[in-house]
C-alpha cells in the first residue's frame, strides 16, 4: 500500500521535523554518554583479551547496525565479522570458536533468532557481550557483559520504528571500536594496511611509493651547458632538472628559473641558473604532506632526498592528485 498526502491537509514543515529528529537523537546520545560506566571499560578489556575474532550478530535493523560495527572493528585492527543470527542456527555457528568473543545486538533482548547463539556461547564458554535496551532481558542476564542503552523513546512518528535505538547502538559500537583501537596504539601506518585503496588509502601513501626514481630522473651537473639542460627538460617530460654533484642535491631548475635568467641564458651553466636549497621531502613522508608543501609553496614538484641530501627521486603534484591525495 502506498500512502499519499491528502491534498486538503496542510503540509507539515519538513525541515522542522528533520531538526526535531536530529535534536532528539542528539539528546539521547548525550544521555548515553553521561550514563557510560565501568561496564563499558570491562567490555573493552574483554575485546582486547580476545585471541580469536569478534563475532557480531543481530537481526533486522540491529543486524544492519551489527554489520557496520563489525566492519569498523575489522578496519581498526580487531579481527571481526558479522554472522546472520538466523543463518547461525543453520550451520554458521561452526564459524564461532572458543577463542572468539560474541557481540549480540537486540533492543528488547528477547529476539528469538538470537536464542541459539546465546545457548551456543554459554555451552562452550565463549565470551558474550550484549548491547540491549532491557537490563532484565534474557540476553542481558546471560551475557558476560551487558551494555544497556538508555530508556529513551524511538523518535519515529509512531514511536515504534527503530530509530533512536539504532543510533545509540551504532554510536556505542563506534565507541567500543575506538576505545579498543586507542588501547592497542593503532596508528596511521596500521590503518593504511587495512585501507590500501580509495581516498582513505591514498592519504597514507608514502612518497617513496609514488616518486619517480632511477635512470629516468632529470639529473644534470652544475657545469652542464644550458643547451643540454633545455634538451633534457624538454625530453624528460618533468619540466624540471635536478642539479646534483655525486648525486648530492645542489639545486633545481624550473620554468620559472629559465624566465628569470633569459638574458644570456644560453651562455650560462646549470649551476648558475638553478634555485639553491629547494624544497625537499623524504621518501618515508606521507604523500599528503608533500601535497601540503607544494600547495603552500605554490610549486608542482619536490625533490626527494635522504638525510645526507642524496637524491632519491622526484614527486609531482599532478601524480599526487591523480592518486587521489587531495
Amino acid at each position: 500500500m502506498i500512502l499519499k498526502t491528502q491534498p486538503d491537509k496542510p503540509q507539515r514543515d519538513a525541515i522542522a521535523d528533520g531538526k526535531a529528529v536530529i535534536c532528539a537523537e542528539a539528546a539521547a546520545l548525550r544521555t548515553m554518554a553521561d550514563t557510560l560506566d565501568s561496564r563499558f571499560a570491562d567490555a573493552v578489556q574483554i575485546i582486547l583479551g580476545t585471541k580469536g575474532r569478534l563475532v557480531v550478530a543481530g537481526i533486522g535493523k540491529s543486524g544492519h547496525i551489527g554489520r557496520k560495527i563489525a566492519a569498523t572493528f575489522a578496519s581498526t585492527g580487531t579481527p571481526s565479522y558479522f554472522v546472520h543470527a538466523a543463518e547461525a542456527s543453520h550451520g554458521d555457528m561452526g564459524m564461532i570458536v572458543g577463542d572468539d568473543t560474541c557481540l549480540l545486538l537486540s533492543k528488547s533482548g528477547e529476539t528469538p533468532e538470537l536464542s541459539d547463539l546465546i545457548s551456543y556461547t554459554r555451552r562452550f564458554g565463549i565470551r558474550l557481550i550484549s548491547i540491549t535496551g532491557n537490563a532484565e532481558s534474557t540476553l542481558a542476564q546471560k551475557s558476560d557483559m551487558a551494555l544497556i542503552l538508555p530508556d529513551v523513546a524511538e523518535v519515529c512518528a509512531i514511536g515504534m520504528a527503530p530509530t533512536t535505538s539504532t543510533t545509540l547502538s551504532l554510536a556505542l559500537g563506534d565507541a567500543l571500536a575506538v576505545a579498543v583501537m586507542r588501547q592497542k596504539g593503532f596508528d596511521p601506518a596500521n590503518f593504511h594496511l587495512f585501507h590500501p585503496g580509495g581516498k582513505l588509502g591514498a592519504q597514507f601513501l608514502r612518497v617513496g611509493e609514488l616518486m619517480y626514481q632511477g635512470d629516468g630522473l632529470p639529473l644534470v651537473a652544475e657545469d652542464d651547458a644550458m643547451s643540454d639542460v633545455l634538451m633534457q627538460m624538454t625530453g624528460s617530460g618533468f619540466g624540471v632538472s635536478i642539479v646534483a654533484s655525486d648525486n648530492r642535491l645542489c639545486g633545481i631548475i624550473t620554468d620559472g628559473d629559465l624566465r628569470r635568467n633569459m638574458d644570456g641564458l644560453m651562455t650560462r651553466r646549470a649551476g648558475d641558473v638553478a634555485t639553491r636549497n629547494p624544497k625537499t621531502i623524504g621518501p618515508d613522508a606521507l604523500v599528503s604532506e608533500a601535497v601540503r608543501m607544494m600547495n603552500g609553496s605554490k610549486i608542482t614538484v619536490l625533490c626527494v632526498v635522504d638525510e645526507e641530501q642524496q637524491v632519491q627521486g622526484l614527486i609531482r603534484l599532478h601524480d599526487c592528485l591523480r592518486a587521489g591525495v587531495i
